[in-house]
C-alpha cells in the first residue's frame, strides 16, 4: 500500500481515552502522520486527564469524553463529530486504538469510512465487529510501536519516534524554582501506579532512596494527589534515613513533565510517569515484575530497569515469560516482592556506571 491511500488532506480521527502513558505513546504517531501530510486536520477522542496532558499538541482538535458519562455522552461525542463540517459527514479514517468493551462502543458514535483496530491477537471485546480494517498482526513488539503501525493502512510507516510533548513555558520555570540549579544529580521518585498490585514496598523504596542520598544524590517524591500517594510517599519518607523534597500532589498534568524532565533518573513502577518521563529524555529506573518491561517499560532504554517478570511467570504461572502470551500480565498479590532492594541498588548503579561523575 503506497502513500495514494491517503488523500492530501485527510480527516483522521484517533480515539485514545487513557491512560497517561498509553496516550503519551500516541504522540509519535500524531508526529508521523503530521510529517507525511501536513494538511491533515486530526482529530483525537481522549480522556479528561489526558488531555490536560497534551493539551497544545499542534495540529490536534482534542474531543474529550467523560466514561462516567456513559450512552448519553457517546450520543453527544457523535453529534460533536458530526458537526465538524466533514466531507460527506465522515472522517476519512478512524484509528481505533483502544480494544475496552466502553471504547469499541464508544468508536460506533464515531463516523468514518474506514475503521482501523488492532489485530486480532490483540483484539478483545468484540473489537472486531467495530473495525473493517486491522494493523499487521506483528507479535512480541512494544506498546509503542503497535499504536505506531496504526500509520501502515494508511499507506505510511512511523521510521522514528519524537514526541516533544507540549510543555509550556511557565510549567519549565515552575520545575526550575523547585530545587537549585547545581551539579548535584537528582533521583525521583514517583512510586505508584494505578494498578496497585504492580506497586513496591516503601521501606525498599526508602532503601534505595538512602542508597542515592549517600552517594550524593538529591531525592524527590513526586505522584499525584490521591490518598494512596500521600500515604504511600509519607511513609517512604518515613523510612529514608536521609532528607527527600517532597512534591507528591504539588504540580499539575503540565508541570509533571517539565518535573521530570529536570530529574536525571526516576525510579517508579509500570506508570504513566514512566513514560512521560522517557517522553522527557529521562532515564528510567523501572521496577518490573508484574508486566513486561520489553512491551510496557520505557521505550527508548530498558537498562535501568529491575526485571523479574520472568520469576514472576514461573512463580505465578507455572512457565517461563517465553512461552505464556505476549502481553500479559501478572497483578498477584506479592508479585513485586520478587524485586529485592539489591535490584534496585544495581540499577541504580548502573546507571551511575554509565555516568561517571553521577
Amino acid at each position: 500500500m503506497t502513500h495514494s491511500s491517503l488523500s492530501p488532506a485527510p480527516t483522521i480521527c484517533l480515539l485514545r481515552l487513557s491512560a497517561l502513558g498509553d496516550v503519551t505513546h500516541v504522540v509519535p504517531l500524531v508526529r508521523t502522520l503530521r510529517e507525511a501530510r501536513p494538511q491533515a486536520a486530526i482529530t483525537w477522542v481522549i480522556g479528561k486527564g489526558e488531555r490536560r496532558l497534551l493539551e497544545g499538541l499542534e495540529g490536534v482538535r482534542f474531543v474529550e469524553y467523560d466514561k462516567k458519562s456513559g450512552l448519553a455522552g457517546m450520543r453527544a461525542l457523535g453529534r460533536e463529530l458530526r458537526a465538524l463540517g466533514l466531507a460527506d459527514g465522515r472522517f476519512e479514517a478512524l484509528l481505533q486504538m483502544q480494544v475496552a468493551a466502553r471504547a469499541n462502543l464508544l468508536s460506533a458514535f464515531v463516523p468514518a469510512r474506514r475503521r482501523i483496530g488492532y489485530d486480532r491477537a490483540r483484539s478483545k471485546d468484540l473489537h472486531g465487529l467495530f473495525v473493517n480494517e486491522r494493523i499487521p498482526d506483528r507479535p512480541g513488539i512494544h506498546v509503542l510501536d503497535a499504536i505506531g503501525s496504526f500509520c501502515e493502512p494508511l499507506g505510511l510507516r512511523q521510521t522514528q519516534v519524537v514526541w516533544d510533548l507540549p510543555v509550556p513555558a511557565e510549567a519549565r520555570e515552575w520545575a526550575r524554582a523547585q530545587w537549585p540549579q547545581d551539579a548535584v544529580p537528582t533521583l525521583l521518585i514517583s512510586p505508584c501506579s494505578s494498578h496497585t498490585v504492580r506497586n513496591w514496598r516503601a521501606e525498599r523504596y526508602a532503601a534505595v532512596a538512602d542508597h542515592a542520598a549517600q552517594r550524593g544524590w538529591r531525592v524527590v517524591m513526586c505522584g499525584g494527589r490521591s490518598q494512596l500517594e500521600r500515604d504511600t510517599t509519607d511513609a517512604i519518607m518515613a523510612a529514608m534515613s536521609h532528607p527527600a523534597l517532597d512534591l507528591v500532589g504539588k504540580d499539575t498534568l503540565k508541570q509533571l513533565p517539565a518535573l521530570l524532565e529536570r530529574g536525571q533518573l526516576l525510579m517508579t513502577p509500570d506508570s504513566g510517569p514512566m513514560h512521560i518521563a522517557n517522553a522527557m529524555g529521562t532515564k528510567v529506573l523501572g521496577l518490573h515484575a508484574a508486566s513486561n518491561p520489553a512491551r510496557s517499560g520505557p521505550y527508548s532504554d530498558l537498562r535501568y530497569c529491575t526485571d523479574r517478570y520472568d520469576d514472576a511467570a514461573r512463580k505465578y504461572l507455572g512457565k517461563p515469560a517465553s512461552e505464556i502470551a505476549w502481553g500479559t500480565k501478572i497483578e498477584h498479590d506479592g508479585v513485586m516482592d520478587l524485586i529485592g532492594v539489591d535490584d534496585g541498588i544495581a540499577a541504580f548503579e548502573r546507571y551511575r556506571a554509565d555516568h561517571p561523575g553521577t
